[in-house]
């Protein structure tokens, strides 16, 4: 199994910084969910046509990878269907520029679910299959919002029927929304899951509480443990919510404290 952080959790940083952060910490990859003040990924300046094979050969040379480019294309939104369209059209493209393998899109816009035709995102998701196997890239669908019951994922990925459309599993939130445990999530997805997104909480009187790693109650050692029985060889992606949390830990602090701790399971 390989370590990653999104660079969600570190809103603050140069682009510089990140790279610098995770060959010194010790990480694999850099999941990429906005570099600054741009969330656009392919407007960034670090991908455009001037500075991309720069990028990539500054990635090569210290042995980092993108594994994954997490977009903000909601195939749920029917008011705004062309505009997310184009959204994951236009990651897929610089997935493919990049060698990333994969590109998240969203089923639902919160972590908590909300009302979706789900018929709808099925059908979105057949369209882009197609863009995305003409790359080489896979899309993956986040275990988010009604997509968290891991059931109805399972449900939608097999009727979409491709091999370039998958599961991102956010171990986090079918815990808190659905009461799901673990081992019924794994269950229910294991023959899609190909990237998976970490984080730790407790509640306190109704509301998350998002905690470093192991200072949760989320339980992190039994997925660990499962996806090493079954031989899981991808990413476990730290996605701390600085961007959206801003009174939560620094980065800094938490990247290490969460290379040291995965590292000590895998």
């Amino acid at each position: 199994m390989k370590i990653s952080f999104s660079t969600l959790g570190c809103p603050g940083w140069s682009w510089e910084d990140m790279l610098s952060t995770a060959k010194d910490i010790g990480f694999d990859g850099i999941e990429i969910r906005g570099i600054g003040n741009e969330l656009y990924a392919p407007r960034a300046k670090q991908f455009t046509i001037e500075n991309i094979d720069l990028t990539k050969k500054k990635l090569d040379k210290i042995g980092l990878e993108i594994p994954c480019l997490t977009s903000a294309s909601y195939l749920f939104d029917k008011a705004n269907i062309d505009k997310h369209i184009q959204e994951a059209q236009d990651y897929i493209e610089l997935a493919s520029k990049l060698g990333a393998p994969y590109v998240r899109v969203l089923g639902d816009a919160q972590p908590q679910p909300g009302d979706v035709d789900i018929e709808f995102v099925i059908d979105n998701l057949r369209k882009l299959s197609v863009k995305a196997q003409e790359k080489g890239v896979k899309l993956l669908v986040e275990t988010n919002g009604v997509f968290a019951a891991s059931k109805v994922l399972k449900a939608a990925i097999e009727k979409v029927a491709s091999d370039y459309v998958g599961v991102l599993w956010d171990v986090h939130h079918p815990i808190r929304f659905f009461n799901e445990s673990v081992e019924e999530t794994y269950e229910n997805l294991k023959n899609h899951i190909s990237f998976i997104h970490i984080k730790d909480s407790i509640v306190v009187d109704g509301v998350i509480k998002y905690k470093m790693m192991g200072h949760g109650d989320i339980p992190i050692k039994s997925i660990v443990r499962i996806l090493k029985e079954n031989d899981y060889k991808g990413y476990l992606s730290l996605e701390w919510v600085k961007r959206w949390c801003l009174d939560l830990e620094e980065p800094g602090i938490v990247f290490s404290h969460y290379a040291g701790y995965m590292k000590s399971l895998i």
